[in-house]
């Protein structure tokens, strides 16, 4: 589950040139303009990350005068990524005496999650109908979520694989579609969304998609997996790349008897021989700095800016990082996420 507001200590506070009354701190991978003297450097603050539905009691000044919006019965906003003096801010900054008392504090920790206690979500745009569908169950649990932590929140880490020479990477293009997996497991085939499965329905686009690939008779016949990918096209997310229709492009396999993703050769060769759509590569087998040219968090999100292979006049939504099938994570583009929120 991903965590909205942490407890998280302050690694740096520095100028935006010619701005006088507002800075910006570094959290971990992350940049957020904070007010000048607001916050130090080593501070303990709470980080609110993008995407974050704040309550209107934790920051009034997000409307901006206005009524607050309100989003499953909670008045308040989203926070979005921004451009402030020339300078990209993504998420908010909180002292935690203002809004936890010293037994909150103390239970959580450092690096602990207060999303429950300030009673902040995670934002979701609505679901279209025909990809929400009829839910049947929950997500089955012998199959892995689709979801990748963010580079920011991953600096340590970043640290150690930069010098661990050994680590080669497959980048692929992060599609902006709808998260779908397929699976099957001792007879039992299902198609899911996101969090949950879904009962076939005469409209619902994930079924379709899996019936036009033929997902089941593969399935059968290569035991039990789970294909998982995005679905893009028309009626979804507003359609960037100006399909007609709609189509299924698979980044990841999970062998759910080994309990393991498949490599990329491995992945590769499944799509191939069952003739179906595999998202974009754009590079294999690469190391951080002497093939990709990135040695900092920063330049890994600059690198992420881009065009999609898909259609060249859109701008990607970012890339994945994968190596092995064991550590992935994503990293999307500042410039997609300033134009489209």
């Amino acid at each position: 589950m991903r965590k909205m507001a942490t407890v998280r200590r302050v690694d740096a506070v520095d100028p935006i040139p010619d701005a006088d009354a507002i800075e910006v701190a570094t959290v971990g991978g992350w940049k957020v303009v904070i007010k000048k003297g607001e916050f130090a450097p080593n501070d303990i603050a709470i980080y609110c990350e993008i995407d974050s539905w704040i309550p209107n009691e934790l920051a009034p000044f997000l409307s901006k005068g206005q009524d607050p919006r309100e989003y499953n019965g909670v008045k308040g906003e989203r926070l979005r990524t921004v451009k402030l003096r020339g300078q990209v801010s993504q998420g908010l900054l909180l002292k935690p005496a203002d809004v936890l008392n010293a037994k909150q504090f103390t239970l959580a920790g450092m690096d602990g999650d207060v999303s429950e206690l300030l009673n902040i979500q995670k934002w979701e745009a609505p679901i279209p109908a025909q990809l929400a569908g009829d839910v049947e169950g929950p997500f089955p649990s012998y199959v892995p979520k689709t979801d990748q932590e963010r580079i920011q929140n991953l600096s340590e880490e970043f640290a150690e694989w930069q010098v661990n020479a050994i680590m080669k990477w497959e980048v692929t293009e992060k599609l902006d579609g709808s998260s779908m997996t397929v699976y099957y497991k001792d007879g039992k085939f299902g198609v899911c969304s996101r969090n949950w499965a879904l009962k076939e329905t005469e409209g619902n686009s994930l079924w379709k998609q899996a019936r036009q690939y033929q997902l089941e008779q593969v399935l059968v016949k290569e035991g039990n997996f789970a294909v998982q990918g995005e679905l893009i096209g028309e009626g979804i997310q507003g359609n960037p790349y100006k399909l007609r229709g709609q189509d299924f492009y698979v980044y990841d396999i999970y062998d759910i008897n080994e309990q393991r993703y498949l490599s990329p050769a491995e992945r590769k060769a499944f799509v191939e021989r069952n003739g179906l759509k595999h998202v974009p590569v754009i590079a294999h087998a690469a190391e951080f700095y002497d093939t990709l040219g990135v040695n900092t968090i920063e330049q890994i999100l600059k690198f992420a800016e881009g065009k999609s292979v898909l259609n060249a006049g859109t701008e990607r939504e970012g890339l994945v990082f994968k190596h092995n099938g064991l550590t992935s994570f994503k990293a999307i583009s500042n410039k997609f996420l300033l134009k489209n929120g």
